[in-house]
């Protein structure tokens, strides 16, 4: 029989907690005081500020039992989420329980502490605005350079330390997966019993086939000091930017992790609430901006590990008084699809400059759940330049050399090469205008054995010039091409061949066009 779950037990409230709904325990003004649970926390809003306080419990892979551990906790919390929002977090306060009244920040004897935080409105989480389908494409893009951006500026852990080892990463997944399994006694939990059984031989095989890449992952610096819990319901729009919040604090075994586990977690989360075009927009440009494609390899077993542990919170608040059972089985259920194996294919983009391959390749990735490679981006990242840099050299010099285009279509064979090898569908976006780079993909994908499809995308002379000059106007994407390029390659490009001409894919200016080649991609893309 199961032992009861730590948090089947209730925590033994303080006498004063209720004395924080009245105004007059705060030093400021107060309208009205709104008081938030989660399954470790208080938090009581008052309108211009929120304080958050640490419950006494100890729920195993945390221990906020004692004062002295809330409070050091608290300045943990503190410190480590003013890297991210740096605006929201603003102190750590005592709280007094005096004759007249709880009181925040007395001066007092401390009987607890709260991290005092600017507060948002509740409609501004993402969880919250995705259910309102309020969420936009830029927005998501916006998060996903805030994400990476953090990602190239924190610590990385050292070869000494056990963060992020093999042994350290199965402990946190076997451990989760062990502890949502205490949580399932119930009559009505034969299923998801089951359900966990699958996913835990899975994952236990999974580790095994992927443990050498985990070492391989920490001797080459992709461990470091993340946020750990970069789940929609911490990430906010707020008030025109997004705001991450709650980062892991109580566990450095929990946020000294992978970046690409991090990553993982939001992907994930976004696929389980339901827009998984946003889950894989989300991914590649993090990707783009970090290059990080050998990794991916372990992406599903990150994914299972964050449904799982978004699965076991969602049970805990259940077991805590709260109506999270269908989040429970919304988790539950992610985590069993992402065990399953997906069907890879080959895209290999074509077209002249401003013919709108970038732009279909976005759409594909969203819809088949794709991972894009850039040939303009790529080629700048071999050379040490960021992607919107400019003055690479002239047509046919610098960065844009024969022998430069020819490393960087070698550079794009071996990430595609990689990128389906972890099993996932790869679309090169590349202009591919000459033979010899049109076949090396081809030849590619007959030698792993997957799909490939040629994808040409085609526009009228005109059209081809004005999108050069709004793309140039506009100066922050990672293409060079101007009208000279565009007039180059007219005069030099390679014609497809009959037989390229027959198997391709053709994308136009109407809209039909796109959405033809979407629904074909999309069902050679299912499993």
């Amino acid at each position: 029989m199961n032992r009861p779950p730590p948090a089947a037990c209730p925590e033994k409230l303080p006498a004063w907690l209720d004395r924080l709904l009245e105004a007059a325990a705060y030093p400021h003004p107060v309208s009205q005081v709104q008081h938030l649970e989660t399954h470790i926390s208080h938090v009581f809003l008052t309108g211009q500020f929120a304080y958050k306080i640490k419950k006494a419990v100890d729920l195993g892979f945390l221990d906020f039992s004692s004062l002295a551990r809330r409070h050091f906790f608290c300045q943990e919390e503190l410190r480590l989420n003013r890297r991210l929002a740096p605006n929201l977090y603003l102190a750590v306060v005592p709280i007094a329980d005096t004759e007249s009244g709880c009181l925040i920040g007395s001066s007092a004897p401390a009987v607890d502490y709260a991290v005092k935080m600017l507060e948002f409105p509740q409609s501004a989480l993402l969880d919250d605005m995705l259910a309102q389908g309020a969420v936009t494409k830029a927005q998501i893009d916006a998060l996903a350079d805030r994400i990476a951006g953090f990602h190239q500026n924190i610590p990385r852990a050292g070869s000494g330390d056990d963060y992020g080892t093999p042994s350290a990463v199965w402990g946190a997944v076997s451990g989760a997966m062990t502890r949502l399994r205490e949580q399932l006694g119930g009559p009505d939990d034969a299923a998801a019993q089951a359900q966990l059984s699958a996913i835990e031989r899975w994952a236990h095989h999974e580790f095994g086939r992927r443990r050498g890449l985990l070492a391989e992952r920490k001797s080459s610096g992709f461990i470091r000091e993340c946020h750990g819990d970069l789940h929609l319901g911490n990430i906010a729009w707020w008030p025109d930017e997004p705001q991450v919040f709650d980062c892991i604090e109580f566990s450095a075994n929990l946020r000294w992790i992978d970046t690409l586990g991090e990553l993982a977690f939001t992907s994930m989360d976004l696929a389980a609430h339901g827009r998984v075009e946003f889950a894989w927009r989300f991914l590649n440009r993090c990707l783009e901006s970090s290059g990080d494609y050998g990794g991916l390899q372990l992406l599903p077993f990150y994914e299972v590990y964050r449904a799982i542990v978004r699965a076991m919170v969602a049970r805990i608040r259940a077991a805590q008084g709260g109506t999270a059972m269908v989040e429970f089985e919304r988790y539950l259920a992610y985590a069993t699809q992402a065990t399953r194996p997906r069907r890879r294919l080959l895209i290999l983009m074509h077209g002249l400059s401003g013919s709108g391959k970038t732009t279909v390749a976005q759409a594909i990735l969203e819809s088949i759940g794709a991972i894009r490679i850039r040939a303009d981006i790529e080629r700048k990242r071999l050379a040490g330049l960021p992607a919107t840099a400019r003055g690479g050299g002239s047509i046919g010099g610098g960065i844009y050399s024969a022998a430069r285009t020819q490393a960087t279509y070698r550079h794009l064979v071996q990430l595609a090469r990689q990128i389906l090898a972890a099993g996932f569908p790869v679309v090169v976006d590349a202009a591919s205008l000459q033979g010899w780079q049109r076949a090396i993909f081809r030849s590619q994908a007959q030698a792993i054995g997957v799909p490939f499809r040629l994808l040409s995308c085609r526009a009228d002379e005109a059209v081809l010039g004005q999108r050069l000059q709004a793309r140039a106007a506009a100066d922050c994407d990672a293409s060079d091409a101007g009208p000279a390029v565009l007039h180059h390659q007219l005069q030099n490009s390679e014609p497809l061949s009959p037989a390229e001409a027959r198997e391709c894919l053709v994308v136009d200016d109407r809209a039909a066009s796109l959405a033809a080649v979407l629904h074909q991609l999309v069902e050679e893309a299912a499993p």
